[in-house]
């Protein structure tokens, strides 16, 4: 009975022994601790701050590592001139723009990108790679290089243990990342107003006038030009059906449409014109339709530019117009916005698409 008492507490004992033995592996201090800088810098601490300040937007990120010099000679030794380095220690550092920028001359698109530094004595280059997860330079893939800059050198009055990088503010739009260690320093120049030029739209715009040779008044003999004052202009996006069904499905019934693509259709009057028995004043309108399959109202609002009819202020409305839509024969794959005169005080604004025809009768005085 008392070996088993004996037997008993032993296994007990050791069962509490082994319950309290760690056998995690801490992660001892990283020789080459990383750090992470913000442009601009308060925007690490924005929960700190008040106003538009609390809900600011950083432009940059940079998170890298900083190894110390220790006694060792850098540039041209422990790290080689004309070898590429990942400017750091560790994973290659990374670097997260929240707008597009422009660096020389060229153009950055929005996102993060590994940094990679080409030294030599007077001069290195900078390489962004859209390439990531890489630890260090070696086997990176060369195809995703982004964009290689060149960037000169200069001296720093004091030698600097650790790799050390920040931003230095030139104004509102301008910035540079300041890259240095032991006694050595580059600064790359980044702008965050860059010229950026859009992609051709997937509904281009078009525009329309009437009289149609208004839009050419310079190339008429001058017996022409007396007939050719401008009275109306509409610029819209261009949609395609693409296979699509447009009215009642795309286009749902009972919805505000915004007359084409992309910005609202807009419509210049040069003179005082009547629709339907409503005077309307010249000037610019967005023009809006809500399409019923047998009747659609026309609208015309003030409240200009606009994207769509999304939000649309209606206290900015000036005309609503009730007209009956027909049919036509050609099924009509882009949406298409015609003149087509009646009478010398009469022409009529088509509005086509598929197979469907809606006319706004514009008078004249």
């Amino acid at each position: 009975m008392k070996n088993n008492i004996f037997t008993i507490l032993c296994v007990l004992l050791f069962t509490v022994v082994a319950i309290g033995q760690d056998d995690s592996k801490w992660t001892p201090l990283d020789k080459s601790p990383t750090d992470m800088i913000y442009y601009p810098s308060n925007a690490a601490w924005r929960n700190y701050l008040d106003g538009d300040q609390r809900t600011m937007r950083p432009k940059i990120k940079l998170v890298y590592a900083r190894p110390g010099k220790k006694d060792r000679a850098i540039f041209g030794s422990l790290v080689p001139y004309g070898k590429e380095w990942r400017l750091g220690a560790n994973e290659a550092n990374v670097i997260t723009f929240y707008s597009a920028v422009e660096i020389a001359g060229q153009k950055i698109d929005r996102g993060t990108y590994t940094l990679f530094a080409t030294p030599e004595a007077n001069e290195w280059t900078l390489s962004f790679s859209s390439q990531k997860s890489l630890w260090g330079s070696d086997k990176r893939d060369l195809s995703k290089t982004v964009a290689d800059f060149k960037v000169s050198t200069s001296k720093t009055n004091d030698v600097l243990e650790n790799l050390a990088m920040t931003f230095q503010r030139v104004d509102d739009d301008n910035a540079n990342l300041v890259i240095a260690w032991e006694n050595t320093m580059v600064k790359l120049p980044i702008n965050f107003n860059p010229v950026l030029f859009e992609d051709m739209a997937v509904s281009p715009m078009d525009q329309v006038h009437y009289p149609g040779n208004s839009a050419y008044h310079n190339y008429l003999k001058p017996e022409e030009i007396s007939q050719a004052d401008k009275k109306v202009k509409v610029i819209y996006g261009r949609p395609q059906k693409k296979e699509r069904k447009i009215f009642g499905e795309l286009l749902p019934y009972g919805k505000v449409w915004r007359v084409g693509a992309n910005q609202s259709t807009e419509v210049t009057f040069y003179e005082d014109v009547t629709i339907k028995g409503q005077k309307i004043k010249k000037g610019s309108y967005n023009l809006y339709a809500i399409v019923n399959e047998k009747s659609w109202d026309i609208i015309l609002n003030k409240d200009m530019p606009a994207w769509g009819s999304a939000n649309r202020n209606e206290e900015m409305d000036v005309a609503k117009i009730a007209i009956t839509p027909t049919m036509g024969k050609e099924d009509l794959e882009v949406l298409n916005i015609i003149f087509e005169k009646k009478t010398d005080k009469e022409v009529h604004m088509i509005i086509a698409w598929e197979k469907t025809r809606a006319a706004i009768p514009i008078v004249f005085k």
